[in-house]
């Protein structure tokens, strides 16, 4: 019993950091408005614009790279369109999503990177 006791002593703060680290996975929330701007292809673009600026939002999960799902790409164009609303932009063009993988401990976690270009129409 004695034993068991210290043992928990010395490893609660690990269980505990790691009980923080897997309930935070997923808490990040990008709200929309209804009037954010559109992210747009190349050829879309039809009316001159000048460059606002560059837009890049970050997010952490963990899990396997099989874990990954269309509702993450579009979290990444949702991410930029609410950044873009927040600077008063029209459009968001040039997206650019990146998955970069990596191990943290023994979790498996993902980084996922979207970068786009801020415009406003003339």
């Amino acid at each position: 019993m004695d034993l068991i006791n210290r043992t928990l002593k010395h490893f609660s703060p690990l269980l505990l950091l790691l009980c923080l680290m897997l309930s935070a996975a997923g808490c990040t929330r990008v709200v929309i408005r209804s009037d954010a701007p559109p992210v747009l292809a190349q050829d879309e673009l039809l009316r001159p614009y000048k460059k606002v600026g560059t837009i890049e939002v970050h997010r952490v999960r963990y899990g396997d790279k099989e874990d990954l799902t269309p509702a993450d790409y579009s979290w990444a164009n949702n991410a930029l369109r609410a950044e873009a609303a927040k600077i008063g932009a029209d459009a968001v063009i040039l997206p650019e999503v990146k998955v970069e993988m990596d191990t943290y401990i023994f979790f498996p976690k993902s980084e996922i990177t979207a970068r786009g270009t801020a415009i406003k129409f003339r």
